[in-house]
């Protein structure tokens, strides 16, 4: 039987805090919190869907971090979240997304770390 657990905090603080110390050490910037939402994969977000998202309120969206999160407090383990911004998401980008160009970009995008109570959409990015 499958065990619910409230998500309320989906994410561990200290553990996010050490997350943050981390890359603060490694010279790494890293933006602390922020509503991550999840889409369905293998594909990419709409750009209906990303404008929605931003009205409700997201910071970052993606196709992977949330159902781990779920499974991870179900076994009791404590859990923060890195995500990378690899791309300006779409109907922000000045062109069609690509995913070969999204490992490229890893080395020039900010990274945000989910590490509290609320994991608040969409900031504006450039080009990659």
């Amino acid at each position: 039987m499958p065990r619910h657990v409230d998500l309320t905090a989906p994410y561990d603080s200290t553990l996010g805090s050490a997350l943050l110390r981390s890359a603060t050490d490694a010279g790494i910037a890293v933006t602390a919190g922020g509503i991550y939402a999840c889409t369905q994969s293998p594909r990419p977000e709409s750009a209906a869907e990303v404008d929605r998202l931003e009205h409700d309120g997201c910071d970052i969206v993606g196709m992977t971090g949330i159902p781990e999160v779920a499974l991870v407090r179900e076994a009791g383990i404590a859990y923060a979240h890195l995500a990378i911004v690899v791309n300006a998401a779409a109907g922000r980008a000045p062109g069609p997304i690509r995913v070969e160009d999204m490992p490229a970009s890893w080395r020039r995008r900010r990274f945000a770390a989910l590490t509290g109570s609320r994991s608040g959409c969409l900031e504006h990015h450039g080009p990659a």
